[in-house]
């Protein structure tokens, strides 16, 4: 939607006599083809001349109108638009995400060192339906009252209540937050179309003589984090040697228990084939006993059947056949006589024995 614009027309020049124009009308011809070379060049972006007739909003901005100094509800949205020249001006403003960098903020701390800020950026954004609200409060520089002299403000307060030694290392981590929401709590209150999304702080600059202080102290304190790391990693290599000693040791007992009861098993298995071999050697000689006891039975009982009274006979006198040596005298007779009147008696009690013997056995088989 345009802007309102006059549409009074300029007054046509009167003609002139003798066929030429007069002063008057070279006026209006000459503003007519200004007007008409302005309307047809498009201003600039941000440019913020009131004699063009034709702009253009770019994308993301959205377009505000003054008239006469005062600012017009008119917002315009990206693209062409016509406004009154020279009546009206005309100024894009953003609407989406802008990052605002304040610069080169000094402080004091609670110590009364005296710091630098280099650089602190603000991400914001200006809600589209509070771009005439804010405008009209604060200006098109909107962010000069609440980004950049907040963040000047917001520093030397948090400044002010800590110490260097918070403010470079202890809490340093939380100042982001700190200013986001301080900022925060002041546009809601006061320019509510103003948000504030992030809030980025760079580490100040401090003396340089407790500058080297602090790098001092962070050596010695990277020296002491590398003793305690060493330490640590000899007490858990002397852990690990520990773990592998025991390791090493129960393995071995292991080892050790096994080859043990290997052993004990061979002997086991030795003592079982030995008493086996025992017995087996044990029944041999029982079996080779019974033999050679049932071998004297049948002897004895075929040397019983044997003796005869004849067959002694007949032993004995092989027997003195055998004599080779010849007694004589008057005596040898009678010596030959009663041996063997001797012997004749002793056959017949042996006769005797045996004939008692096999009645016994016939008796007890019937």
């Amino acid at each position: 939607m345009d802007p309102s614009q006059d549409s009074a027309a300029p007054p046509s020049p009167p003609a002139q006599s003798g066929g030429s124009f007069g002063i008057p009308a070279m006026l209006v011809f000459a503003s007519i083809v200004i007007i008409a070379s302005l309307a047809v060049v498009p201003s600039c972006w941000y440019t913020r001349s009131s004699l063009s007739i034709l702009h253009q909003v770019p994308e993301g901005h959205v377009g505000v109108y003054w008239k006469g100094g005062a600012l017009l509800k008119t917002i315009t949205e990206p693209g062409f638009h016509l406004k009154m020249p020279l009546v009206t001006q005309y100024e894009p403003v953003l609407v989406t995400l802008q990052t605002d960098q304040v610069r080169d903020i000094p402080c004091g701390t609670k110590g009364g060192v005296m710091i630098n800020f280099e650089k602190i950026e603000v991400v914001n954004k200006l809600k589209k339906e509070y771009v005439y609200e804010t405008l009209l409060n604060y200006g098109v520089n909107y962010d000069n009252t609440w980004i950049y002299d907040k963040i000047h403000h917001e520093i030397n307060q948090f400044c002010s209540s800590h110490s260097l030694q918070q403010v470079y290392i202890d809490v340093f981590d939380q100042i982001d937050e700190k200013m986001k929401d301080a900022l925060q709590c002041d546009c809601t209150k006061y320019a509510p179309g103003i948000e504030i999304l992030s809030v980025r702080v760079t580490k100040p600059i401090i003396p340089e003589r407790i500058r080297r202080n602090y790098e001092q102290m962070e050596e010695e304190r990277t020296k002491v984090l590398i003793s305690i790391e060493r330490q640590k990693v000899v007490e858990k290599e002397s852990e690990t040697q520990k773990k592998m000693a025991i390791h090493e040791a129960e393995k071995t007992a292991t080892v050790s228990n096994i080859l043990r009861e290997q052993k004990l098993k061979e002997k086991e298995n030795a003592m079982e084939l030995q008493e086996i071999e025992n017995q087996m050697f044990i029944a041999h000689q029982k079996c080779l006993a019974d033999a050679d006891f049932y071998s004297a039975m049948k002897e004895a009982e075929a040397n019983k059947m044997k003796l005869t009274p004849e067959f002694l006979e007949l032993k004995f006198i092989e027997a003195i056949a055998n004599n080779t040596k010849i007694f004589f005298g008057h005596k040898v007779p009678d010596m030959v006589l009663d041996q063997r009147l001797l012997v004749g008696n002793f056959l017949e009690n042996v006769s005797q024995q045996v004939h008692g013997e096999r009645q016994m056995k016939s008796d007890d088989n019937a």
